[in-house]
């Protein structure tokens, strides 16, 4: 694997490695605690907190009948148990992360995010494209610490 691996050594230039759900959060990002989950082949997660982001492996968490979030809100759960079930889940998974997590607000992006005609309370709609923001700020905001 990569785990170890001196990027920055072999490109001579410095690197920051994030995963996907923690770029488009910090580019999400507006300050005070927010949790930002996203909806894609799985369940992306990350946490900021007073500029402090964390990426978050939640997923896989226990969930209901020995499976996880993921298999629930995921892309399996989707195609599986169809798109009326899976918001229902959506909302759920939701509420849960919110009561053991705390954030001030939750952010749902991910390439799923469109199939859900209403948000649960307290939550946004995510835009992909805030990824890119989330690169920039990477670099740019000496405040944000990852």
């Amino acid at each position: 694997g990569w785990a170890g691996f001196d990027f920055a050594g072999a490109f001579g230039k410095p690197v920051k490695v994030v995963n996907d759900a923690l770029m488009q959060a910090i580019g999400s990002y507006e300050g005070g605690r927010m949790l930002f989950l996203g909806l894609g082949t799985g369940l992306g997660a990350a946490m900021i907190a007073d500029n402090v982001a964390q990426p978050m492996e939640l997923a896989h968490l226990p969930y209901k009948k020995g499976k996880s979030f993921e298999d629930y809100v995921g892309e399996r759960g989707l195609e599986k148990r169809g798109k009326k079930k899976w918001r229902k889940y959506v909302f759920d998974v939701v509420d849960r992360l919110r009561a053991a997590m705390q954030p001030d607000y939750v952010v749902i992006g991910g390439g799923n995010v469109d199939k859900l005609d209403e948000l649960p309370a307290d939550s946004r709609r995510g835009d992909n494209t805030r990824a890119f923001e989330g690169g920039f700020r990477l670099w740019r905001d000496k405040a944000l610490i990852v």
